[in-house]
């Protein structure tokens, strides 16, 4: 017995047009709120409040950051501005060095400068040589290249 597996399930469906319900809702609110700043207000403090009123109901229609939509995007503005935030500041005092790990040769050697860079070939060559290395042991083979 076949059955119909639906697919396409993270796009919604149209229902006013072009738009999904949620785009409608929020593209009617902000016309509607728009339009009602714009009517009981004097003219220049009604477009002042419009024009954003107008821009917030597109974005939340329209827009999308990092693939989430914008309404996601304010919730956690939202949520980051109101919880409670914790700033801890420890100052830590300042050791000395143990007189070991200076006298040791590689640290030595590292304070003076004198380790080889490691060049872009001699990393290949490395990568190289594990990779070969890793490959013996996994295969069980004795013969070494």
């Amino acid at each position: 017995m076949e059955y119909q597996v639906p697919q396409f399930i993270e796009v919604e469906d149209k229902i006013f047009g072009p738009f999904t319900f949620k785009q409608f809702v929020y593209l009617a609110g902000g016309a509607g709120a728009a339009a009602i700043a714009l009517l009981y207000l004097p003219l220049v403090f009604g477009v002042l409040l419009a024009i954003p009123v107008a821009a917030l109901g597109a974005a939340l229609a329209f827009y999308k950051m990092n693939g989430k939509p914008f309404i996601d995007i304010l919730e956690a503005a939202f949520n980051y501005v109101t919880s409670k935030k914790l700033y801890l500041w420890r100052k830590e005092a300042k050791t000395a060095r143990p007189a070991e790990a200076v006298r040791s040769s590689a640290a030595r050697d590292a304070l003076a400068g004198k380790v080889a860079p490691l060049t872009r070939g001699k990393l290949r060559d490395l990568a190289w040589s594990l990779d070969v290395k890793d490959s013996v042991q996994l295969t069980g083979d004795s013969a070494q290249p």
